[in-house]
């Protein structure tokens, strides 16, 4: 029993696996700590001005789409568009908000033949955008971050 004794202490004791200490860099907890991030996910979603009273946090990105569409709207409104064929599409627009709070058109997907009948409606879309009020980015970690997003908007035109 003494010898059994002694043999697991010797081992114990010789075992460097138990007593090695790792060192780790910053740079690697910064690494291991990217690795948790969601990043398709924002902590506050781009906002205007009109929406930083509403608490939450998809609220405030409804208030955010709502603003833009209304535009998008008016603008649409405004332009005499001329077809010949009736365009009923749901265009789905993708958008960027750069970490300076700018918007950019940066696609789109629609039908051939709302492309079709109104050829400069992306144009028209990116005019629109010209009269937002000012927008503050997204962020992220206390760091404003750019964001990418699309919005669906229905053209119903007789």
């Amino acid at each position: 029993m003494k010898y059994i004794l002694i043999f697991l202490i010797i081992v114990a004791f010789t075992s460097c696996k138990y007593f090695d200490v790792e060192k780790t860099t910053s740079e690697a907890i910064l690494n291991e700590e990217l690795k948790t991030f969601d990043w398709n996910d924002v902590d506050v979603y781009p906002s205007f001005t009109k929406c930083d009273s509403l608490e939450q946090k998809y609220e405030k990105m409804y208030c955010f789409q709502y603003v833009l569409k209304k535009q998008i709207f008016v603008a649409l409104d405004n332009e005499a568009i001329v077809v010949t064929n009736d365009v009923n599409d749901t265009v789905n627009l993708k958008f960027q908000v750069s970490e300076t709070g700018k918007l950019s058109l940066i696609g789109s997907k629609m039908d051939s033949l709302t492309k079709e009948e109104i050829p400069n409606l992306e144009h028209i879309i990116t005019e629109s955008l010209s009269g937002l009020p000012k927008i503050y980015p997204a962020i992220k970690r206390g760091q404003q971050v750019k964001t990418e997003f699309e919005l669906p908007v229905i053209i119903n035109v007789e």
